[in-house]
């Protein structure tokens, strides 16, 4: 395995900026994920370090040799894409063992190394099949397979898990996961699904618009976003942001409405933004302030909530079955030491002065 630096990365096509000065460390062994919205630039990232883009500006280095220059076969990676790009008329076999065949390897090393592959991903009865006797979670792994038997330096997946259904989504992250920490293997891997990203990281890289947001493990993410994109990107429903003014110890909002605060973020005053994730809206609580209610999405475990209190829109995890009707009035309260404050112009965290609290007064 190896490391990876990305040193002040660019990419333009003509006047367009859409990898914007990136740069990452990745350790030798470790998960990184690139996240964000389409058209960020996450997928260009990973094609420049495969080899498949040419750069605009900055430097590569794979296992501390600069790899600018190189073609993607001389950079000892192995990619494996969206569409799993298999061969419809090789078998399983071949499709693994292709590439070591080009590279003029011996049949019995091929066959090992497909074999020993096949073991580890629960292929071995299927080798003789072709791809169109496969599922979508099958031929998926065919494609990590054919990966794997190279032995490469880092593996890149771009979008793996996008073409499959939810049920197989969940099985095939917990098998990319159980992969990696079998072969100890550097892995860089793109998604646009923050739940992927948040469940199988080591580090997140949160980006948006060709530029780094926020690096970090999942938790440090969704405990410190560093800003409002991050804080609305991670985390399932979005974060609330509650627009307000800070007045002492409380924050006046929407039509009349008065949250009050137990600690505001250092000695800031006027306007602000109050961050609150719907996990930590309690409904009908007592003490709580009316609502109406607007729509309501039972999941099973529990049942989200979308509420107005004073003409704003709040989001609440429920976690239990209601039967709450359109238009029903209900009762919230704020209470948790995870809040966050932003500013509203630049959108970047405030420093807090201790832990956030708050309830609707």
């Amino acid at each position: 395995m190896a490391t990876v630096q990305v040193s002040n990365l660019r990419k333009s096509f003509g006047a367009l900026d859409v990898v914007q000065g990136v740069s990452i460390d990745i350790a030798d062994g470790e998960f990184l994920i690139l996240v964000g919205p389409s058209g960020c630039g996450k997928s260009t990232l990973l094609r420049m370090i495969a080899g498949l883009e040419d750069i605009s500006g900055g430097r590569i280095d794979i296992g501390g040799r600069v790899v600018n220059a190189l073609s993607p076969k001389e950079r000892n990676i192995a990619m494996v894409f969206q569409n799993y790009a298999l061969y419809p008329q090789m078998t399983v076999a071949q499709n693994m063992g292709f590439s070591l065949e080009i590279a003029g390897m011996k049949k019995a090393e091929i066959q090992k190394k497909v074999e020993e592959a096949a073991e580890i991903l629960g292929l071995k009865p299927l080798l003789q099949r072709k791809p169109s006797q496969l599922s979508g979670g099958q031929r998926q792994r065919v494609a990590m397979g054919r990966a794997i038997v190279r032995d490469p330096d880092v593996f890149l997946f771009d979008e793996p898990l996008s073409n499959l259904d939810a049920k197989l989504r969940v099985q095939m992250r917990a098998e990319i996961k159980a992969l990696h920490q079998r072969l100890g293997s550097t892995i860089v891997y793109v998604t646009h699904d923050q739940v992927e990203a948040m469940t199988m990281a080591d580090r997140i890289v949160v980006l948006r618009g060709g530029r780094i947001e926020q690096i970090g493990t999942p938790l440090q993410l969704y405990d410190r976003p560093q800003n409002m994109f991050v804080a609305g990107f991670l985390g399932s429903p979005s974060m609330n942001f509650l627009r307000g003014v800070l007045d002492g110890q409380s924050l006046r909002i929407g039509e009349g409405q008065r949250l009050a605060l137990s600690s505001v973020p250092g000695s800031h005053t006027g306007d602000v933004v109050v961050g609150i994730r719907p996990q930590d809206v309690a409904v009908n609580a007592q003490g709580g302030t009316p609502a109406v209610v607007k729509v309501v999405e039972p999941t099973g475990a529990d049942t989200h909530v979308l509420a107005e209190v004073g003409g704003i829109e709040v989001t609440c995890v429920v976690n239990d079955r209601v039967d709450f009707a359109s238009g029903q009035e209900i009762h919230i309260s704020i209470s948790s030491p995870k809040i966050h404050f932003f500013d509203p112009v630049s959108e970047a965290r405030l420093p807090e002065a201790a832990p956030g609290r708050a309830h609707v007064a």
